[in-house]
């Protein structure tokens, strides 16, 4: 069982290749989606709180028992979410990628979303510039890398 955990700013690119990843890695395979949790399990203020941790911790649970491949995909703040994520990283087989795009560029790649459903103002509160969890083997995607090019990068670390 192996763990992918995919961070970075709104607009960065973690959907994508967290859904291209899913698509190749196959049935064995779960996405687990910091937006899905928030925006369509849990009201927006129990977000803020413990729940939306308590909630991803439990899923994450459930599926080390159940599937080879694990996909964390989310913004998942160090400062909020880095505890636990961290957890996990020093127990299971886990790979942890940080997408490091620029405020400029997430705003140019938001605004191209066919479901872009806030603006500027929230992405700007939103934004954390290097926000890495600063464990062995995290990994910087940059902004100069293709879909191509981190889908590969990350397959070929985690066979």
């Amino acid at each position: 069982m192996k763990i992918v955990i995919l961070r970075g700013n709104s607009g960065s690119g973690k959907t994508t290749i967290a859904k291209k990843l899913q698509e190749i890695l196959g049935e064995k395979t779960i996405l687990i989606s910091q937006d899905v949790l928030r925006r369509k399990m849990l009201l927006p203020d129990a977000v803020v709180g413990e729940m939306s941790v308590k909630l991803n911790q439990a899923i994450v649970d459930f599926s080390v028992q159940h599937f080879e491949y694990i996909i964390i995909e989310g913004i998942y703040s160090n400062k909020k979410h880095g505890k636990w994520l961290k957890e996990y990283t020093q127990k299971f087989e886990s790979y942890a990628y940080y997408f490091d795009i620029s405020f400029e560029e997430t705003l140019l790649r938001h605004q191209n979303k066919v479901d872009a459903n806030f603006g500027k103002e929230e992405m700007e509160q939103w934004y954390i510039k290097n926000d890495v969890l600063g464990i062995k083997n995290e990994k910087i995607i940059l902004e100069k890398y293709t879909i191509e090019d981190t889908v590969s990068l990350i397959l070929d670390d985690i066979y």
